[in-house]
């Protein structure tokens, strides 16, 4: 079996989460320049197994598209290009920024580590992933 990767996508930095090799356990990875990405992406499916790819979709309250989905489309057709075979999925990741938030809260962090925006999107993509493990 191989690892289930998650993504925060953003305009800025893309927050990234991935499970364990029997796919149970999320754990942040890392955050990108969303620029780089795709080639860290490239990289990381090079060295690792990666079953699939769960991509943030950011959802406003009443269930329609946010204003960010416009940056994600292109980049989604992009991504399926690169990798033909590879399953992607979409996870509802609204809340995940005020989650994680929270949960850096509850963890501790100071006021200065919980401005750190990297972290933020690391976690929002670990609740990604936690939120379509649990689903699934």
């Amino acid at each position: 079996m191989g690892r289930i990767l998650a993504l925060d996508f953003g305009k800025v930095r893309t927050g990234i989460a991935v499970t364990d090799e029997m796919q149970i356990i999320a754990s942040g990875l890392t955050t990108v320049n969303t620029k780089e990405l795709i080639l860290f992406l490239k990289d990381y499916i090079a060295k690792e197994k990666v079953d699939k790819i769960i991509v943030g979709e950011p959802k406003q309250m009443d269930n329609t598209a946010s204003e960010s989905e416009v940056l994600i489309i292109p980049f989604l057709a992009k991504l399926k290009t690169i990798f033909p075979n590879m399953p992607i999925e979409r996870e509802d990741e609204r809340f995940t920024s005020k989650m994680a938030f929270k949960t850096m809260i509850d963890s501790g962090l100071n006021k200065r580590q919980r401005r750190n925006k990297a972290l933020v999107d690391e976690i929002s993509a670990t609740i990604i992933l936690q939120s379509y493990l649990s689903r699934n």
